[in-house]
């Protein structure tokens, strides 16, 4: 709320367990007007092994009216990019391996590509939760200077299962050099005259050596196979399972409203004041919950 990622006044609820969904296009917002996370597209619109593929032309509509200009790919080519920028949209790849950490030179390239984009950026991998969350979060990170902790906890707040496996140590270990460079970053940014472009501040930024958690750089200088099978290198990873049981999950009619639920927990910790909900229905089923409680016990 601080930094007006969520403002309970505006936030459409509507729209978020729409889209969130695997048939809508599994997306969702992680920071407003600026990133969305989103579910890898395919070459078409269809149904294949309990997923929900879908097409870039339908996420286009959407982007074009949400001000997105920028598309950043992780995983293998599932599409061709020229679906996207015919429509006007910057695309760029950065691929690593599914359930895998970014190498520095990723990290850089992404966070360059970001601090320059003029609109909003959609980012995705196969299952849009831990590579692209990962990356995402090294941006909150160094821009916002929030903990790994704190960050993760947002992220997976936005969208459930994001960050995955070691990509958690990961963030936990970029922290120190991510509040440097973002440190690093808005001093440059203070210095630079008024009217003059991001741009140059991302050239002082790449002249910059990436400092690591131990002030090493990243010895390992092998890139992997450009545009592998994500599925050759590490089988069914934990994002394929958390994108399966999303789009084999069923909407429940008979669901409690969330709007209900925030109140009954408002209720429960403010015992003092039982009808702060103002709401019969909810006090009503509260009395039977305990009355089917006391008869049990008799």
């Amino acid at each position: 709320m601080q930094y007006d990622f969520l403002n309970f006044n505006s936030f459409n609820l509507d729209e978020y367990e729409h889209y969130e969904k695997a048939e809508n296009g599994d997306l969702n917002w992680i920071i407003p007007d600026r990133f969305i996370a989103f579910c890898g597209p395919h070459s078409r619109t269809r149904l294949e092994s309990g997923y929900h593929q879908h097409s870039p032309e339908a996420y286009i509509s959407y982007f074009k009216n949400h001000n997105v200009t920028t598309i950043i790919r992780l995983n293998k080519r599932m599409y061709d990019a020229k679906r996207f920028t015919n429509a006007g949209f910057d695309h760029y790849d950065l691929f690593f391996a599914d359930g895998s950490t970014p190498t520095d030179a990723i990290v850089k390239e992404f966070l360059d590509i970001c601090e320059n984009a003029e609109g909003a950026i959609a980012v995705h991998c196969k299952a849009g939760l831990g590579r692209t969350g990962t990356l995402i979060a090294c941006y909150i990170m160094k821009h916002y200077r929030m903990t790994a902790a704190e960050t993760i906890a947002w992220v997976r707040i936005c969208r459930p299962g994001s960050v995955i496996g070691p990509q958690q140590q990961f963030l936990v270990m970029k922290q120190a050099s991510l509040w440097l460079d973002g440190d690093y970053f808005r001093q440059k940014l203070r210095g630079q005259e008024n009217g003059k472009h991001r741009a140059a501040v991302s050239k002082l930024l790449l002249a910059v050596d990436d400092i690591s958690i131990n002030g090493v750089e990243n010895q390992d200088k092998q890139e992997p196979e450009l545009y592998s099978d994500d599925d050759e290198i590490h089988g069914v990873t934990q994002g394929d399972r958390l994108r399966a049981l999303k789009s084999r999950r069923q909407s429940k009619t008979n669901a409690i409203p969330l709007t209900v639920i925030l109140q009954s927990s408002v209720q429960s910790c403010k015992t003092s004041e039982p009808n702060i909900s103002g709401s019969a229905g909810i006090t009503k089923r509260t009395t039977r919950s305990a009355s089917r409680k006391s008869s049990f016990k008799r």
